[in-house]
């Protein structure tokens, strides 16, 4: 690297983070890009060549995909405490895998709901 440019890394590494806040907005004015549309730390161009930001899915499905036959039980108490079924109910859900277990929900519960799934011993995902 040029000595320039080692110059301006050493004067980052000094700035306050209202600092590095203020010259993230200075750029972005200067130069007509958006640093908060970036992946991995590079700047994306604003205006009529950028690309439309990709919508992040937020709510989820959670699917029970297979139960071997062994870990039925301790699949169905997880599908029970889930959904909030029956035990009649939730046997035959689990009985007719694959099949969703949960609709439109968050994705940290959707995550945890398949974790729990999975330490069960059943194999689940998410649509």
């Amino acid at each position: 690297m040029s000595e320039k440019i080692d110059q301006i890394i050493e004067d980052l590494k000094v700035l306050t983070l209202l600092e590095a806040s203020e010259l993230v907005t200075k750029i972005e004015e200067t130069f007509g890009v958006d640093a908060s549309a970036s992946g991995g730390g590079t700047m994306v161009m604003a205006g009529p060549a950028a690309t439309e930001e990709v919508e992040e899915k937020t709510e989820f499905n959670l699917m029970l995909d297979e139960v071997p036959a062994d870990k039925k039980i301790a699949v169905l108490k997880v599908v029970r405490s889930l959904t909030g079924l029956g035990l009649k109910e939730a046997k035959e859900l689990v009985e007719s895998a694959p099949k969703q277990v949960q609709e439109n929900i968050a994705k940290d519960a959707a995550e945890a709901g398949k974790k729990q799934i999975e330490e069960a011993g059943g194999k689940a995902s998410l649509k």
